[in-house]
C-alpha cells in the first residue's frame, strides 16, 4: 500500500467479502519504506477472548468481594484485628466508609461487565452482522457474567467470607485509589439521588439483633445444638431487662419482718421459724424499713460478741439497704445492689409505700428458673397434657413459657392471680372458673382473699 500525504497517520481496517478472510491494513508513516503487515483474524479474535477473559476475572473479583466484604461480621473484624490478622486492619479501614465501599466495588465490576460486552460485540462483528452482533452479545455475555461472574464467586465468597475478605482488601484499596475520580464523583451522585428518594446513605446497621439471636436459638433448637432446657434460659435471659422487679417481689403480704424493738433472740427465732437468712428491719411499720438482718451476724453476737444479748439492739447489727421502684427493670435492679453491696432491696410505689421486698436470689430466678427451697412448692405441678396446678403467685410469662400458652400480660397484671381477679372483677371462691385465651383457669384454693392455687385445662374456649 503506497504513502499518502506527506506528516499524515493513515490506518485502515477492511473486511473481506463472505467467505473469504478479512485482515486489519497496516499503519504507515512518514519515512517508512515497508509497510507493518496486517493483523491475521486469527490473532485479533485471541486477543479479544482474552480481554473478554480478563475482564470476567475482575467482574468476579469485585462481585465476590461485595459479598465477602459485606458478610464479615464486625464482630468477628473486631476479634480479626486484635489478634494482627493479616489485611484485617484494611478490611477495618474501608468498612468503616461503607457507602465508599460499596460504590468503589460498582463502579469496577460495572466498567468490567461494559468493557467486556462492548469488546464482544466489537469482535462478533468481524464475522456477523452488526445487529447479529449485539443481540449475540448481549445474550452470551449476559449468561457468562451469570456464571462465572456472579453465581461462582459469590457462593465461594459466602463460603470463605473471612479469609476472601483479607485476600481482596489491598486489591480494593488500590482499585478505589485507581477509579478515585469516578467513585468520588458516584459516591456524591447517590447520595445526592438518594435524598431526592427519601432512602437512607447508611449502608451497614447493627450486625446482629435480638431477633435474629432468638431465631438462630431456635434454629440451634432444631438441629438439636440447644438443649430445650438451655433454649428456656436463653429465652428468659431475653426478657430480663424487661421484666419489672413487681413481678418478681415478695409481695408485701408474704414479707417476713422484724421491727427494731425487738430482741436479738426473737430475730434468731423468726428466721428460724420462716427458714430466711435475711430479714428486713423496719422502725414503726414496715413503710419505714431501715435496714435488713442476717442470721449469721445475728448467730456471731448472740454466741461470740463482747456484749450481752440483752445489751444489743437490731440496730448493732443492722446492714443497710436500698429502696427501689416498683416499675425499674430487674436486670436494673440486681445491678443497683451489686453496687450498694446489699442482698435485700425495699420495693415502693410512687407514694413511698413498701410495696414487696427483693432479694438477690429473686432477679437471678428470671434467667434460672425457680429456685424452691427444700419444701417449697413448685410454682407449676403439670398434672397430664391439658392440666396444670399453678400457684396464685406464679407470673404469667413464666406459666404461657412453661405451659406454651398464650395469656395476656398487661402492665398491671403479672400473676395469674392478679389476672384472675382482673377477669373476675371480684374476689372469687374456689371452685369457680373463668376461661381465658383457650384456656379453663379454676380456682383451687383462696384463703383470706388471696388466691393461692389455680387448676388451669386446655379448652376450646378463646374468649378471656
Amino acid at each position: 500500500m503506497g504513502l499518502e500525504t506527506a506528516g499524515a497517520l493513515e490506518r485502515t481496517v477492511s473486511f473481506a467479502p463472505a467467505g473469504s478472510e478479512p485482515a486489519v491494513t497496516s499503519v504507515a508513516m512518514i519515512g517508512l519504506a515497508t509497510p507493518v503487515p496486517e493483523l491475521p483474524l486469527w490473532l485479533v479474535t485471541t486477543g479479544g477472548v482474552v480481554t473478554i477473559t480478563i475482564l470476567m476475572v475482575v467482574s468476579g473479583f469485585f462481585s465476590s468481594s461485595e459479598i465477602a466484604m459485606f458478610a464479615l461480621p464486625k464482630h468477628r473484624l473486631d476479634v480479626l484485628v486484635e489478634n494482627g490478622a493479616s489485611n484485617a486492619t484494611v478490611v477495618k479501614a474501608l468498612r468503616e466508609n461503607p457507602h465508599r465501599l460499596l460504590v468503589t466495588i460498582l463502579v469496577g465490576n460495572n466498567v468490567a461487565n461494559v468493557a467486556m460486552s462492548s469488546v464482544a460485540t466489537a469482535l462478533l462483528g468481524l464475522y456477523v452482522t452488526e445487529g447479529q452482533a449485539v443481540l449475540i452479545a448481549t445474550f452470551g455475555i449476559t449468561s457468562l457474567v451469570l456464571l462465572f461472574s456472579e453465581s461462582a464467586p459469590k457462593s465461594y465468597a459466602v463460603e470463605n467470607t473471612e479469609s476472601w475478605a483479607l485476600r481482596v482488601a489491598r486489591p480494593i484499596r488500590y482499585a478505589e485509589y485507581l477509579l478515585y475520580p469516578f467513585v468520588v464523583l458516584f459516591d456524591k451522585l447517590t447520595r445526592i439521588v438518594n435524598g431526592l428518594v427519601g432512602a437512607g446513605t447508611s449502608i451497614e446497621s447493627a450486625y446482629v439483633t435480638r431477633s435474629d439471636l432468638q431465631e438462630l436459638i431456635e434454629a440451634g433448637e432444631r438441629a438439636g445444638a440447644i438443649e430445650p432446657d438451655e433454649r428456656d434460659r436463653l429465652r428468659r435471659t431475653f426478657r430480663f431487662d424487661e421484666t419489672p422487679v413487681s413481678a418478681i417481689m415478695v409481695p408485701r403480704p408474704d414479707v417476713v419482718a422484724v421491727s427494731t424493738t425487738d430482741s436479738l433472740e426473737t430475730a434468731l427465732q423468726t428466721c428460724a421459724h420462716s427458714e430466711f437468712t435475711h430479714l428486713p428491719v423496719y422502725e414503726g411499720n414496715l413503710d419505714t424499713v431501715v435496714g435488713t438482718v442476717h442470721v449469721c451476724d445475728l448467730l456471731r453476737e448472740r454466741d461470740y460478741g463482747t456484749r450481752e444479748p440483752d445489751e444489743l439492739e437490731l440496730t448493732d447489727v443492722m446492714e443497710p439497704t436500698i429502696h427501689v421502684p416498683e416499675t425499674m427493670p430487674a436486670d436494673e435492679v440486681l445491678a443497683e445492689m451489686q453496687r450498694a453491696q446489699v442482698h435485700l432491696a425495699v420495693i415502693i410505689d410512687e407514694y413511698g409505700t413498701t410495696e414487696g421486698i427483693v432479694t438477690t436470689e429473686d432477679p437471678t430466678e428470671v434467667i434460672t428458673g425457680e429456685i424452691l427451697g427444700p419444701r417449697e412448692p413448685a410454682p407449676i405441678r403439670i398434672v397430664d397434657d391439658r392440666t396444670a396446678i399453678v400457684r396464685g403467685d406464679a407470673s404469667i410469662a413464666m406459666v404461657n413459657e412453661t405451659l406454651d400458652l398464650s395469656l395476656p400480660e398487661t402492665p398491671t397484671v403479672d400473676t395469674i392471680a392478679g389476672l384472675v381477679l382482673d377477669q373476675a372483677g371480684r374476689l372469687p371462691e374456689a371452685g369457680d372458673r373463668i376461661a381465658c385465651d383457650g384456656t379453663g383457669i379454676t380456682i383451687e384454693d383462696v384463703d383470706d382473699r388471696r388466691i393461692i392455687s389455680v387448676r388451669l385445662v386446655r379448652s376450646g374456649d378463646d374468649e378471656c
